[in-house]
């Protein structure tokens, strides 16, 4: 594809157009899940630019073309002719998680979403990841997707956890565990 205008004002009037010559709102869910998309796309940059290790850096950059599918994806209504996340994607990313967590202590308790700004950026990845889950949730209780894409997004933000802990410890950060408030009994 190739963009030869950055601006088409045909959203002026707040539609725009999806795959297959569709308009759609601007605030339909399909372009809220692609603007989500878009954003954790965003946010992986940012990670990127912080991450010193070469290889997770591939990774991520692997991980930031697939989210474009993901895109493509959510932007061309099924049965239509698009790039679609397949099966292979999500059984890869449950390979990746698993070889990492393989490698890590064990938790004993939630952790706080902190640590170096890579580590401290990876936790957002997770959070946005979560919030394009749920509005791809929501999406698919309207339309059909791809039945490989909810799989998909959900296993990606469980990457995005385990893959901050990998970068905490080849940081050498220590995690902090959560520690929950006391419930306040009130005398009377």
């Amino acid at each position: 594809m190739r963009i030869t205008r950055v601006y088409t004002r045909f959203g002026d009037e707040g539609n725009t157009q999806v795959g297959g010559g569709q308009v759609v709102s601007k605030g339909s869910l399909r372009v809220e899940a692609m603007g989500t998309a878009d954003e954790l796309n965003a946010f992986v940059g940012v990670v990127r630019s912080f991450l010193q290790d070469e290889e997770l850096n591939r990774r991520l950059e692997t991980l930031q073309h697939e989210l474009f599918t993901v895109g493509a994806d959510l932007a061309v209504p099924l049965p239509g002719e698009a790039p679609r996340i397949a099966e292979a994607h999500v059984k890869r990313l449950e390979k990746e998680i698993d070889r990492w967590n393989a490698h890590l202590p064990p938790l004993k308790e939630f952790i706080l979403p902190a640590g170096s700004s890579a580590v401290a950026f990876l936790h957002v990845c997770r959070t946005v990841c979560r919030r394009l889950e749920r509005v791809v949730v929501r999406l698919a209780g309207e339309e059909r997707i791809s039945p490989h894409l909810l799989a998909y997004v959900n296993r990606l933000s469980d990457w995005f956890f385990v893959l901050a802990r990998v970068v905490a410890h080849l940081e050498q950060q220590e995690e902090t565990y959560a520690r929950f408030s006391r419930r306040f009994r009130t005398s009377g």
